[in-house]
């Protein structure tokens, strides 16, 4: 990841959110399915962008734990949109070379007769920009 500054503006620019809106009141967090699962939660995400503590998210396996499943969004009474943080910071790391999250390489190992097609193709569009 850039310097900080420019890793922020990436961010803020690709999501399209407006991270001083959010009053941090966690209704955002109270309604996320994978709470338990993240080390940041979403309106931590909000706020540690707004700070600019980019690497940091970057760094963190919350941003692969986010399902995109856009119930923070829902919950926001100040239409902060904390899913599409999470979406920025995931696709701005990787997209830096060989930083994917998952390779077809991978796919082999997790297939199971009960999984679904649709399953994997998200996972590889989720995971491999």
């Amino acid at each position: 990841m850039s310097h900080s500054n420019n890793a922020t503006e990436q961010v803020l620019r690709s999501s399209g959110v407006d991270v001083r809106k959010c009053m941090r009141c966690g209704k955002c967090t109270a309604t996320c399915p994978a709470f338990d699962e993240m080390e940041y939660h979403p309106h931590q995400f909000v706020y540690m962008v707004e700070k600019g503590e980019i690497e940091k998210l970057a760094a963190s396996p919350s941003i692969y734990k986010c399902l995109s499943c856009f119930a923070c969004v829902d919950r926001c009474p100040r239409g902060v949109e904390p899913a599409k943080v999470v979406e920025a910071v995931r696709l701005a790391v990787i997209r830096q070379q060989g930083q994917n999250h998952m390779k077809s390489d991978d796919i082999p190992a997790l297939l199971d007769e009960d999984m679904p097609q649709q399953l994997l193709v998200s996972a590889m569009r989720k995971y491999s920009k």
